[in-house]
């Protein structure tokens, strides 16, 4: 009897943070479209996307703001990130400075956007790695911001272990941040849908409660020149209990 009621839905503000080229883009088209593109074009300020995501006793959709990682465009990002529930903070487990560039956007964001705010830090192209579930013969996920920092340039072992960031390295600073931890692969989509998954029960039915879309559609408002696409389209498969992707 409780199935046959509607589920409630409630509309979540999501950013993506990190360092230009660690694959922001690729995991927002593999979560949105189960897509991924080889090489996409650079992200002017940020795009929106939408998607849905089906729990078990409520639906979330998903209200996306993939922010462009060019240190150029770092001084949007409040506009982003503000009134924003969720956030995904993403590096490239090949190249460490995009550690500490997440941390960076961690610490801004526990200084400056909502007080609950949930943050997934998330590790991508572990498809370059020996830990990946589908080894995927070294090519890069190419992020949509410069071409020139594509591949994690400096672990571009042809046949070994392009890992430069430990597994245990990022999770003890997860821990001790209290954030999210997953490491990602948008090339071949292992982990994606349950980053998104896991960011939807955490979000709190307190937060959830007051928010209609309102705070989405100031952003929108100011969102001035900025790229704005919008990648969703008719999807089937939308009664599963998990992220529709």
């Amino acid at each position: 009897m409780a199935d046959s009621a509607p589920r409630p839905s409630s509309s979540v503000k999501l950013v993506l943070l990190g360092e230009a080229a660690v694959g922001k883009s690729s995991l927002v088209l593999r979560f949105v479209n189960n897509d991924f593109q080889e090489n996409k074009e650079p992200t002017i300020g940020a795009a929106f996307l939408t998607q849905k995501c089906n729990l078990p006793t409520r639906t979330i959709k998903f209200e996306i703001w993939d922010t462009a990682g060019q240190e150029r465009f770092a001084s949007l990002a409040p506009m982003y990130y503000r009134n924003a529930q969720a956030a995904l903070v993403v590096y490239d487990l090949t190249k460490p400075t995009s550690l500490i560039k997440a941390k960076h956007w961690v610490a801004e964001l526990q200084r400056q956007a909502s007080p609950g705010i949930v943050i997934a830090l998330v590790g991508n192209k572990l498809d370059l790695t020996n830990a990946s579930a589908a080894a995927a013969g070294g090519s890069s996920e190419d992020e949509d911001e410069e071409s020139g920092g594509a591949a994690g340039g400096d672990g571009g072992d042809e046949s070994g272990d392009a890992r430069k960031i430990s597994t245990d390295e990022a999770k003890t600073y997860a821990e001790e941040e209290s954030l999210l931890f997953f490491e990602t692969s948008a090339k071949t989509g292992h982990n994606v849908s349950e980053v998104f998954t896991a960011i939807a029960n955490a979000i709190p039915e307190t937060s959830l409660k007051s928010t209609r879309g309102p705070g989405a559609s100031n952003a929108v408002s100011r969102g001035g020149d900025e790229q704005r696409v919008n990648l969703t389209g008719p999807r089937g498969d939308a009664s599963k209990d998990s992220c529709a992707c």
